[in-house]
Order: C-alpha cells, then sequence, then structure tokens
C-alpha cells in the first residue's frame, strides 16, 4: 500500500520546521492547506528580498540628499550671521560717533534752553511785539546761620583780593541774585544778573552780569560782548549758588577773590570732532581782580581757553581743560597806602572733571569728581621794589549723590607762596606754610528749586586752626535755565 516513503525534505530558513511538517504529512487533508499558506509566505520573502536593496538604496540617496541640504543650510546660515554681525558692527560704530557729536552740541544745548524757553513766548506774541515785555525772570535767594571760632579776611601772603573769607559768625544773607534774559531778534540774546548782598548790615546791589551773545554764527562759533564769567578755570562760570560747598575753594579766594569777571568781548568755536573740542579767547578792559581797569584801546587782560571732553560708555562723561590768563596790571592795591603792584601777571590752570550716573540717568544716583591746579607768577614792582614771586593752588572734591535727592562731599583746598625775602614786613611777606582746608557737606534738594546745606570746615589757613560750621539754603523762583557740564 503505498510503496516506498517519499524522502524528507530539508529547507535552510527561518521556517523549515514548518515546511518539514507539512511536507512530510501523510494526512492529505492537511498537506494542500498547509502548503497553500507556506507558499503564500515564500511569496511575501520573495518580495521583501526583492525590494529590499531598492528600498536601502533609496534610503541611502535620500539620507546623502538630507545631508547636502543641511551642508547647504548651515552655509546660509553662516552667511546671514556674517552679514547681520557686520550690519550690528556698523550700527554701534554709528551710533559711537553719534554720542560723540552729541557731546560737542551739549554746551550749546544748555545755553540754548533759556532761548527756547523764550521762543515759545515770542512765538506766541507774535512776531510784532517780539521783546515786549518778555524776558524771562527769575531770582535765586541765598541765606546762611554760621558759626566760626575765629574766621579771617586775608590770606597770608597773597594781595587782598575782593570777597575772601569764610565771613562772620551769625546768620547773613548770601549774594542772591536776579536775572533777566530774553532773545533780542533772530541774531542776538541778551542776559542781565543783579547781586544782592548784605555786607556790614548795609544792602549792595552790584551789576554781575550783562551781555549779549551771537546766536546765528556758521561753524560752531559764538561771540559773546559785555560783561561776563570768563572761562578761566572750571569753577569760574558757574553762578555762586550752583557751588557744591557754601563757599569757594582758596585757589579761587587767592587768584579770583572768588570769581573773575571780565568786561569786553569773548570769542568761542566748538571745532567738528568726534569728540567736544573748544577753543576760546577773551579780551578784558575790566577791573575785576586779577585785572585792573584799563582805559587803552588794547585790553589789559587776555585768556586763552580750551575745553575737551566725552563720553565713556553709558555712565561716564569727563571734561580736561587748560585756560591761561595774561594781565597787565597797573596799580594793584594792597590796602596799604604806598604799598602797590605794578607789573606782568601770568596765570595758568589745568582742570579736569569726571561724571558717573548710572545708566546715564542721575536721578537716584550719581558722582562727580572735580581738581583743579593754579600757578601764578609775577614779575614788575611792588611798593617801589623789585618784586617777583610763584604762587600755586589746588584742590580735590567729591560729591556723591547716594539717594534721591540727598548728596555728600568732601573737599581738600590748599594755596602756597613763594614770594622770597623782598617782601618781609609787608602783607606779602612769605609765611613759610602753606594754607589749606578740609571741608565736608551734606545737603538735601526737596525739589529742582530748593536745597538745604549743612558745611563742616576744619580751616587752617592761619596758623591756628579754625573749627567752621555752616547751615545753607538755595531757593530759587521764576525761570532759571540749565547750568554748563
Amino acid at each position: 500500500m503505498g510503496g516506498p516513503a517519499a524522502p524528507a525534505v530539508q529547507l535552510d530558513s527561518p521556517i523549515s520546521p514548518y515546511f518539514q511538517y507539512c511536507l512530510n504529512a501523510t494526512d492529505t487533508n492537511i498537506v494542500p492547506e498547509s502548503l497553500e499558506r507556506v507558499v503564500s509566505h515564500v511569496k511575501i520573502l520573495k518580495t521583501i528580498v526583492v525590494l529590499l536593496p531598492v528600498v536601502m538604496s533609496a534610503s541611502a540617496a535620500n539620507a546623502q540628499d538630507l545631508a547636502e541640504e543641511i551642508t547647504e543650510l548651515r552655509r546660509v546660515l553662516a552667511e546671514v550671521r556674517q552679514d547681520y554681525e557686520s550690519r550690528i558692527n556698523d550700527l554701534e560704530e554709528r551710533l559711537t560717533r553719534a554720542e560723540r557729536m552729541a557731546q560737542g552740541a551739549r554746551r550749546d544745548a544748555d545755553e540754548a534752553f533759556e532761548i527756547a524757553e523764550q521762543t515759545a513766548i515770542d512765538q506766541s506774541a507774535g512776531t510784532s511785539a517780539a521783546n515786549t515785555f518778555n524776558p524771562a525772570i527769575g531770582a535765586v535767594l541765598v541765606a546762611r546761620l554760621a558759626d566760626l571760632d575765629n574766621g579771617w579776611e586775608d590770606i597770608p601772603g597773597f594781595l587782598p583780593s575782593g570777597e575772601t573769607g569764610p565771613g562772620s559768625s551769625g546768620f547773613s544773607l548770601g549774594e542772591s541774585e536776579i536775572n533777566f534774559n530774553a532773545i533780542v531778534d533772530s541774531n542776538f540774546f541778551g542776559n542781565l544778573t543783579l547781586a544782592v548782598e548784605s555786607e556790614d548790615g548795609e544792602t549792595e546791589i552790584g551789576l554781575e552780569e550783562a551781555w549779549i551773545q551771537t546766536t546765528g554764527l556758521p561753524y560752531g562759533a559764538t561771540v559773546t560782548a559785555g560783561r561776563f564769567f570768563s572761562e578761566s578755570g572750571y569753577l569760574n562760570k558757574f553762578h555762586r549758588h550752583a557751588d557744591d560747598f557754601v563757599d569757594r575753594p582758596l585757589p579761587y579766594q587767592a587768584f579770583f577773590g572768588g570769581q573773575y569777571i571780565a568786561d569786553g568781548l569773548q570769542g568761542r568755536w566748538v571745532v567738528p570732532a568726534p569728540l567736544l573740542v573748544e577753543l576760546g579767547v577773551e579780551f578784558n578792559w575790566g577791573g575785576g581782580y586779577p585785572a585792573t581797569a584799563n582805559e587803552d584801546t588794547s585790553p589789559g587782560a587776555v585768556t586763552l581757553f580750551t575745553n575737551i571732553g566725552g563720553d565713556i560708555g553709558m555712565s561716564n562723561s569727563w571734561q580736561f581743560g587748560v585756560s591761561w590768563l595774561s594781565v597787565d596790571v597797573k596799580e594793584r592795591e594792597s590796602g596799604v597806602p604806598g604799598d602797590s603792584f605794578s607789573g606782568d601777571s601770568d596765570l595758568g590752570i589745568v582742570d579736569f572733571v569726571w561724571k558717573w550716573a548710572p545708566g546715564g540717568n542721575p536721578t537716584l544716583t550719581n558722582l562727580k569728581v572735580q581738581a583743579e591746579y593754579f600757578h601764578r607768577s609775577e614779575d614788575g614792582v611792588f611798593g617801589g621794589l623789585d618784586y617777583n614771586d610763584d604762587q600755586m593752588g589746588w584742590y580735590l572734591q567729591g560729591v556723591w549723590q547716594f539717594a534721591q535727592r540727598w548728596r555728600g562731599g568732601y573737599r581738600h583746598d590748599v594755596v602756597d607762596v613763594d614770594n622770597g625775602s623782598l617782601p618781609m614786613g609787608t602783607i606779602l611777606e612769605d609765611p613759610g606754610r602753606s594754607s589749606k582746608r578740609d571741608s565736608l557737606m551734606l545737603d538735601w534738594s526737596p525739589s529742582e528749586f530748593s536745597r538745604l546745606r549743612v558745611q563742616y570746615a576744619r580751616d587752617q589757613v592761619l596758623p591756628e586752626t579754625d573749627t567752621q560750621w555752616f547751615l545753607q539754603y538755595i531757593m530759587s523762583i521764576g525761570a532759571h535755565g540749565a547750568h554748563e557740564f
């Protein structure tokens, strides 16, 4: 029945046991159905085997295309980054240039504050009444209460120079002022300042400033004519109520009598440069100390000055200045009959100011450091004797606004002389020592129009040390323009 059995079939595949079962089975009912499923599986496997190289080839091609696309994207991204970095660098350079040029306009902007304020009045009043009853009017009221051990009026080794010394103990009115200013027309601006002062129980009114100034000259040039504060030194051009201490530093008292005021002409030019560069010259025919009144055609005193300044980042600004004052002195009085000086007086001044405000905003906190050095040489005749001397002085001060409306400051100021032996027995006798002071101050400003200040000074102008206390108020009424840097 049936003869010899069919040989068993061996397949080298993952499903060979299944094939063995199907092919070697003797059950006719099972073999066909199982074989059919096997054949189906084999067809599927053959299809996979055929398609697998194609799929792998397509995947490899796609991977290569993707790699090339990534490389291209990286190249484009690098080009875009380089282009934007170049644009950013260009913008930063333009911003730096703009900031430096803004420094050159700072001085004119400060002075233009008053002009702009008055322009609004002029326009509202109409062109037919451009300067009728429309000056900006302001007043500054200053007074103090002082407690001094001794005090002094003259600095040893220096000629009396006007307003020197700490004054006397008790309450006294300081130098209050009344100011008028307005646009004259499209070419000129005018300013008048009267100083009101009480001394020895008498009230005095003096003409402090009376000048006109050009407003339309080209190329950054400005001309001022009349009575004005000289640009000799840094502090001299400011009104005293704008000072950071109750009194002026010793060098200003010794060399300028507190403040050098010129009667004449001033020319100033702001150089078009990345930094603030300003050049100027003054001609003085007036008698404000250290000059003497001159009725000649040529001026009795000449001042040359230059200022250079700029910004460092957003938070720091600085200014460096040099000035030279040459005076032809004619009988400068000493207070003693017959003792007067005539001759040449040359004074050189170097000043530096640095200001810091976080982000350029001084509202909450800021710091200001200020210093000046003076050196004067005089050669001539004093009291009928040949006279030649060298005098020097300097001061350094810092003022820190540590909170909104609150400031504290420290100042050290020194003057010294080398007058030789000829003036012995006179007011110019060399004291053989320096005159110096150390001052501390604290002030509070309830608003931009008012300030209260307390100051302590350890005064060593005279051989005996003097302890000095001051309480001062400064009140501003009406229009008052911004001050320079």
